[in-house]
């Protein structure tokens, strides 16, 4: 069953055709992987889907309902919650605030999160449980601005976890980390993901990691969907290793 589908999505940057009338399902339940090299479209279509940029044409309808023209609030209420491949976070607070603050806003929240930490037990008790499950439980009085670059990726995505969505994109939670490093943070965010019926689609340039974790993988380039297939198929696929191998993304 289709939890999001979109259909011929546009958008258009002056003459640029970004993602170009795309027709892209994510099925409920699974990790799709969304490949392509640099400039292929994979980040625009996600930020059309995420409400962070308005499509020029075409619909987005997720959970059976057209969230095309849905402020990026209104998406997150609906179960719609995104990483950055840049770490979106509050590196003045400590992790656990980090989780708190999101845990507020998804709660409708709007006083102070000094005010609301100090009376709030059960947003507290959640943060440090999310943080426990991201093996992060011993850094949650850590300011956001010390801590690791893996660590920075796993709290980025544990504070979109925090918003409790039914879709989460991950814009490539390895980059920026060691190779030593990036199973362990997959092998952790992909257990989350898989235990809580959580659907999600990762953004990533590393092929061993698409290979490795990926139920089904869809190929972009110049703004067009390449391949859609299991990780066999796509390996198999000479029209992807022909356009991908040359930019280092089949590698």
């Amino acid at each position: 069953m289709s939890l999001l589908e979109t259909k011929a999505v546009t958008k258009t940057f002056g003459a640029n055709r970004a993602v170009d009338a795309v027709d892209f399902t994510v099925r409920a339940g699974e990790l799709l992987a969304l490949i392509g090299s640099n400039g292929a479209g994979k980040t625009t279509l996600v930020n059309l889907i995420s409400g962070l940029l308005r499509a020029d044409e075409g619909t987005i309808l997720f959970a059976g309902k057209d969230v095309t023209r849905q402020t990026v609030n209104q998406r997150i209420r609906a179960g719609i919650a995104r990483s950055f491949q840049l770490v979106n976070l509050f590196d003045g607070l400590s992790a656990v605030d980090n989780i708190a603050l999101t845990i507020f806003a998804r709660q409708g929240k709007t006083r102070s999160l000094a005010t609301l930490a100090a009376r709030d037990q059960a947003v507290a008790e959640e943060a440090m449980l999310i943080l426990k499950e991201f093996g992060l439980a011993p850094k949650a009085p850590t300011l956001a601005g010390g801590l690791s670059q893996g660590e920075r990726k796993l709290l980025d995505v544990a504070v979109a976890y925090a918003l409790r969505p039914k879709l989460l994109f991950l814009d490539e939670p390895t980059s920026g980390v060691s190779t030593r490093e990036k199973a362990p943070i997959m092998d952790v965010v992909t257990s989350i993901v898989r235990s809580g019926n959580i659907t999600a689609v990762v953004i990533e340039h590393d092929m061993d990691i698409v290979f490795r974790y990926s139920d089904r993988i869809v190929a972009m380039h110049q703004g067009a969907i390449l391949a859609d297939g299991t990780p066999e198929e796509i390996r198999r696929n000479e029209q992807v290793t022909t356009t991908l191998i040359g930019t280092g993304e089949t590698r």
